[in-house]
C-alpha cells in the first residue's frame, strides 16, 4: 500500500494577509519629506514629517493597504503645501484613490485660510458622508493630534491652548464633534484609542489640575 503523499499545511484562516509595500511608498515617503522640508510641529523642534510617519503607522497598524499608507504619508501636502495644484500633483503621481483620500483630508487648499471655526465645520459636515478609507485616514490623523495634546498638557497645563487658534474651549469642541462622527460608523482600532484619548482629554480639562513641567516637544498642526 503507498504511503499518502502529505498535503501542504494552509495558513491559519485567522492569518492577516502581509502589508506589502512597495516602491511607490518610498516615493511617497521621500516626496512628503521633500514638500514638508523645514516645517515643524507647532510649538517645537520636531520635524513635521514626525507627524506623518505617525499617521502612516497607525494606518498601517489598522489593517489600511498601501494606498492608505500612502495618502496617510501625504494628508497635509494639499493643505500646507500648494493647494489645488498640489492635489493635480498628487493625482498624477499616486493616482485616483490616493489624491481622492487626500483631499477628504484637507480642510483648505487657499492661502491665506479661511477662518478656523468656519472651515473646521465645513470639515465635519464633509466627514459625514467622507467614505471609510477617507475616515480611517483621517482618524489616524486626529488620533495622533490628540495624543499630542495630551503630552503637552501634561507637561505644560492651561498655557497648552494659547498654540491653537480654537483655544481651548475651541479645540475640546472640535475633538468631541470629530468623535461623534468616527463614532456613527463601526469601530476599529483608531476609533477605538480616539475614543480613549478625547475621553481623557476632557477628564484632564475638567480636573485643571495638570502639573507644569519643561515644555514638551510633542504638538499638533494648526
Amino acid at each position: 500500500m503507498s504511503a499518502k503523499k502529505a498535503r501542504p499545511k494552509r495558513p491559519p484562516r485567522t492569518q492577516a494577509t502581509a502589508i506589502k509595500l512597495g516602491p511607490r511608498f518610498l516615493r511617497a515617503f521621500l516626496f512628503a519629506a521633500e514638500k514638508h522640508k523645514g516645517q515643524t510641529r507647532k510649538a517645537s523642534t520636531i520635524p513635521y514629517v514626525a507627524h506623518l510617519m505617525g499617521v502612516a503607522s497607525l494606518v498601517l497598524e489598522a489593517n489600511g493597504d498601501e494606498d492608505l499608507a500612502i495618502a496617510a504619508l501625504l494628508h497635509d501636502v494639499v493643505e500646507d503645501c500648494g493647494g489645488a495644484p498640489m492635489l493635480r500633483e498628487v493625482r498624477r503621481r499616486f493616482g485616483k484613490r490616493v489624491a481622492t483620500i487626500v483631499e477628504g483630508c484637507t480642510d483648505a487648499d487657499t492661502d491665506p485660510k479661511p477662518p478656523w471655526r468656519e472651515r473646521k465645520e465645513q470639515y465635519l459636515r464633509h466627514l459625514k458622508t467622507a467614505d471609510a478609507d477617507t475616515r480611517l485616514v483621517s482618524a489616524a490623523d486626529k488620533l495622533n493630534n490628540v495624543r499630542s495634546i495630551l503630552s503637552d498638557y501634561r507637561a505644560v497645563g492651561e498655557s497648552v491652548w494659547s498654540r491653537f487658534k480654537g483655544g481651548r474651549e475651541g479645540t475640546l469642541w472640535y475633538y468631541r464633534t470629530l468623535l461623534n462622527i468616527f463614532l456613527e460608523h463601526p469601530r476599529n482600532r483608531i476609533t477605538r484609542d480616539f475614543e480613549l484619548a478625547v475621553s481623557e482629554l476632557d477628564s484632564l480639562a475638567r480636573e485643571k489640575t495638570i502639573p507644569s513641567g519643561p515644555t514638551s516637544q510633542l504638538a499638533v498642526g494648526p
